[in-house]
């Protein structure tokens, strides 16, 4: 699943509350391994199936981005 399936795939999740356990339900979804929440440090390592989690100052998931 490349980069703009995971987003048009992940798309319903926007607007929800974030919650910890979506990380697992997006590695699920998607098959990466690699999900970062919001304020969870990740390494500088380039990393192009690393999925990192984007929220607003409310927890809701905002988008997603890659690295």
């Amino acid at each position: 699943m490349n980069n703009d399936q995971v987003l048009q795939t992940l798309d319903h999740l926007i607007g929800t509350p974030y919650e910890p356990s979506v990380k697992n339900t997006i590695t699920e979804i998607t098959g990466r391994p690699r999900v970062v929440g919001p304020n969870e440090i990740s390494t500088r390592e380039y990393d192009i199936n690393r999925i990192h989690i984007r929220t607003d100052a409310n927890q809701l998931i905002q988008g997603f981005s890659f690295n």
